[in-house]
């Protein structure tokens, strides 16, 4: 039950319910990853249950290709939509200029791609995750498992140049073994703190031999759908540069929330 949920919880639900307004019928939509993706794939799996709503769901990882299905969204591939109407995703940071940090699930390279292949992206988010400067979140980065080693020396050398405050970077770990992404990759995570140029950053990044794509998502997002713990939303649209603000009332929903893990 919604009046059951932490603050937290309530800023990821309202945030979604609000995204959930962009979706129209006949879309092709992109599904994010991540906690505050996953309400969002229950809130649109109550409107195609309760009031018909036909989309078909394009997802950027196995485990919301699970959660759409099972919430009766029409799952397809990339290929098969080829082109998306929108996509809505999570992000675990973001900026004045929603610029963003993504990847903090692992599944930043099908994100990224399904995001660039949209007509519009909307980011959904607490407001927790917004930042003056990224970087305090770990920057992901996915790399081949062949050399990785090699390419994490690289990358920290490389970084020596970059306008940011720390150097380092950890290989993420799933228990006590790499974590693997959906295509079968590793992610190192650099421990940045403060990144001064993002765009410098990530062009330079995707250079290097062995990285496949990095975490930061640049003049990607067109607008961004804030939730607050007491049932506010806050909606900032870049290209129309407007910001409004409203408040979503919670319905109890024995459907929507049971069995949501994040």
């Amino acid at each position: 039950m919604a009046g059951e949920l932490s603050p937290i919880d309530k800023a990821k639900f309202v945030a979604a319910k609000r995204a959930a307004q962009y979706v129209e019928d006949g879309m092709r939509v992109g599904l994010g990853t991540g906690s505050t993706a996953a309400w969002l794939v229950r809130c649109l799996g109550e409107m195609v249950r309760d009031d018909g709503l036909r989309i078909k769901g394009v997802p950027t990882s196995s485990r919301t290709a699970a959660l759409a299905r099972e919430v009766g969204i029409e799952v397809i591939s990339l290929d098969e939509a080829k082109w998306l109407d929108l996509t809505i995703d999570g992000a675990d940071e973001f900026d004045g200029d929603l610029n963003l940090i993504k990847g903090g699930g692992g599944a930043l390279l099908q994100e990224k791609i399904v995001a660039t292949a949209s007509d519009q992206m909307v980011v959904i988010a607490d407001v927790g995750k917004e930042v003056e400067t990224l970087g305090a979140f770990p920057l992901p980065i996915e790399v081949i498992p062949f050399g990785w080693q090699t390419t994490q020396a690289l990358v920290e050398e490389t970084l020596i140049s970059m306008d940011v405050l720390g150097r380092t970077s950890t290989l993420r770990m799933n228990g006590e073994v790499p974590f693997v992404t959906d295509e079968g990759n590793h992610i190192l995570d650099l421990h940045l703190n403060r990144i001064g140029n993002a765009r410098q950053l990530a062009l330079v990044i995707n250079q290097m031999p062995g990285v496949v794509e990095n975490g930061l998502f640049i003049d990607i997002c067109d607008a961004v759908v804030i939730g607050y713990g007491d049932g506010r939303v806050e909606v900032r649209d870049i290209n129309e540069g407007t910001v409004a603000t409203e408040r979503l009332d919670f319905v109890e929903t024995d459907n929507l929330f049971s069995d949501l893990s994040d």
